[in-house]
């Protein structure tokens, strides 16, 4: 009876022994899933971790200020190595300013790049004295970088001209954009937002402080867009041919002035077009201007307006009006404020 009694206290201590492993295994699998889900972060980095994707932990503006925002949309175009940008002045420069050039773009071979710093250096050597050569490289260089601290969602750390916003129960976007002097429709561009109706509170949005203005050279048909003082492109334009020459000065965009494919009647043949025709010569965008200065002031009828016709961009073709190729209208069509921003037209 003791013997019997042995052997089966034996199984059973085994069965327990069995059973201890066990449950010790799932404990141990357990400990070992939540390490790894607690070590991941909430983010998702991109090449550095100045730069992160928001994830579903309230952020405050002091915490977005302090690092990049980058939505997982942009992530491939930032990871693609910036540009290896090499100046070498040839002939007559300001020798002062090429210095400057060089320590500007040298900003952008950090890692990561200082873009804003290189942004505001190059924009300030623009007011120099400096050479025709010199000019056409910062644009240049200048105009990529738009493309990054402007033209995306990214927010840099020390960008004064643009900034995140927390959507508050109540706001809409076209109060957003007024408070901001920009249209709403580049908002809705940089923030990958479908439509106006699409924002909802809570949500964090890259928000622009404007206005936009834009300088229009009549001697070489080239119209230079500013975000407050900053330089950001340029374009080519088409101006009025002799007789109907664009009037220099300054012009504002006029309130209520923007209109997408307007029917329009020419003047000189009293022909009326519809966009659905095909020699439509306005393309998608009209931004009507008043003029304020110069030959420009108290000038109505003037407009900057797309075209479809290549040939009548970087000539003088129009009856006055400010020709753009049409993808770069609607772009000043979103960016220029009605009833603020301001076009300067000059020789």
């Amino acid at each position: 009876m003791v013997r019997y009694l042995s052997r089966r206290y034996r199984r059973r201590k085994s069965k327990s022994r069995k059973w201890v492993y066990i449950i010790l295994l799932i404990l141990i699998a357990a400990g070992v899933k939540v390490f790894i889900k607690g070590s991941q972060p909430s983010q998702t980095y991109a090449e550095n971790e100045n730069k992160f994707s928001p994830g579903s932990i309230e952020r405050t503006p002091a915490d977005i200020y302090q690092q990049v925002y980058l939505p997982q949309s942009t992530i491939n175009q930032i990871e693609v190595p910036f540009p290896d940008i090499q100046y070498e002045p040839a002939g007559k420069t300001n020798s002062q300013a090429a210095k400057l050039i060089a320590e500007a773009t040298g900003y952008l071979k950090t890692k990561p790049p200082n873009i804003i710093q290189a942004r505001d250096m190059l924009n300030k050597i623009l007011l120099f004295p400096i050479s025709s050569q010199q000019k056409f490289f910062i644009r240049k260089q200048l105009s990529v970088l738009a493309d990054k601290w402007l033209f995306s969602r990214t927010i840099y750390p020390t960008d004064k001209l643009c900034d995140s916003f927390k959507v508050k129960p109540g706001d809409r976007l076209s109060r957003i954009s007024k408070k901001k002097n920009i249209p709403y429709e580049i908002l809705l561009q940089i923030n990958n937002l479908k439509n106006a109706k699409a924002l909802r509170a809570g949500d964090w949005i890259k928000v622009i402080n404007g206005p936009f203005h834009a300088r229009v050279y009549c001697s070489n048909y080239t119209m230079d867009l500013y975000l407050q003082d900053t330089f950001v492109k340029s374009f080519k334009v088409g101006l009025g041919r002799q007789g109907h020459e664009t009037p220099t000065g300054l012009w504002r965009v006029k309130k209520g002035g923007k209109l997408i494919s307007p029917t329009w009647t020419d003047p000189d043949t009293g022909k009326t077009y519809e966009a659905q025709d095909p020699d439509y010569p306005l393309g998608s965008r009209w931004i009507g201007l008043e003029g304020l200065e110069g030959n420009a002031k108290d000038r109505t009828g003037f407009a900057i307006h797309g075209t479809k016709n290549r040939s009548s961009v970087g000539v003088a073709s129009s009856k006055g009006c400010i020709r753009l190729l049409d993808k770069n209208a609607i772009l000043m069509y979103d960016l220029l404020m009605s009833g603020v921003s301001l076009i300067e037209v000059v020789e």
